[in-house]
């Protein structure tokens, strides 16, 4: 049967996800764990633009100036001739900052979307400085940065678009060229600033981010592996019940959300709970804007 290259599927979430740890919220104190996108009511209305766009000014005009002001008083910065500031973070300021539920907006992709297209710049620019004609060929280069990197974000679940701008810009841009590879303290550094302003600004009427990793389940092969007694010092539920002599010991189901109910530890599937003026939606569901506002509008309407 010949074979459909068309239909190849590959989802690395599929490999990464089951050994992804769960957050722990509940070792967080709230206060905290608020300002890192965790809400114990997921009931909320959605802001109208006025206020998304006051924030979103506030936000960029903040995170920018940070960035800018310490990337100026950082010495090795200076002597290493850096930019004071990379040019794709101001694509990515208005993402961090306004399209904030977007999947393109989250942490994974906004940090190691970043990571991976600097690497990816750097060694291709490097790659065709071995050539003796790579000042010709540089418009090549560029192309071939920019499409790799596209590439291996969408394999790997990072896509962030101003990361495909400072592939280019690690190829043909030179005040960003004779970085080197010093150009990747500096995007981290960027990145980890941006992040920090947008976890202070975006949660005082909105919530970011959505998730950190994914919003498909996490930390399955661990949960498996508790289940089975397989981890050290941990013993299966079956073994565990038969050491007790009786049938009352703690009872063990496979599903998803997990909660102490009585003893026993109870998982439940997740779900949306629709009543008149309220939407109760589980942590691990993501939700676009259109369709949160949608729900609302739905229960309004009950």
């Amino acid at each position: 049967m010949p074979l459909q290259l068309s239909k190849w599927h590959f989802e690395i979430d599929e490999y990464l996800n089951p050994w992804i740890p769960a957050a722990r919220w509940s070792h967080i104190p709230y206060p905290v764990a608020h300002f890192l996108g965790h809400r114990l009511e997921h009931h909320q209305r959605p802001l109208g633009n006025i206020a998304m766009i006051f924030w979103a000014f506030i936000g960029v005009f903040c995170s920018l100036l940070i960035i800018e002001a310490v990337s100026h008083a950082i010495p090795s910065f200076e002597e290493h001739g850096a930019p004071i500031i990379i040019g794709s973070f101001g694509a990515a300021a208005v993402l961090e900052f306004y399209a904030i539920e977007s999947p393109l907006s989250q942490p994974r992709n906004a940090v190691l979307g970043q990571f991976f297209s600097s690497v990816i710049g750097v060694a291709i620019r490097k790659l065709f400085a071995l050539g003796p004609m790579s000042m010709e060929v540089t418009w090549v280069a560029g192309s071939l940065s920019c499409s790799c990197a596209v590439a291996f974000m969408a394999l790997t679940g990072t896509v962030h678009p101003p990361a495909g701008a400072t592939a280019l810009l690690a190829v043909i841009d030179e005040s960003v060229v004779h970085l080197g590879w010093f150009l990747l303290p500096i995007v981290l550094l960027g990145c980890v600033l941006m992040q920090c302003v947008a976890l202070l600004l975006n949660n005082i009427q909105r919530r970011f981010p959505v998730y950190w990793w994914t919003p498909a389940e996490v930390g399955r092969r661990k949960k498996q592996q508790q289940e089975h007694g397989q981890l050290p010092g941990k013993k299966s539920s079956s073994s565990s019940s038969s050491d007790s002599g009786s049938d009352t010991g703690a009872k063990l189901e496979t599903t998803t959300t997990r909660h102490m109910e009585e003893g026993k530890i109870v998982i439940e599937p997740s779900k949306v709970i629709i009543t008149r003026g309220h939407v109760a939606i589980s942590d691990d569901v993501y939700l676009s804007p259109e369709e949160k506002m949608f729900l609302e509008e739905l229960s309004e309407r009950l």
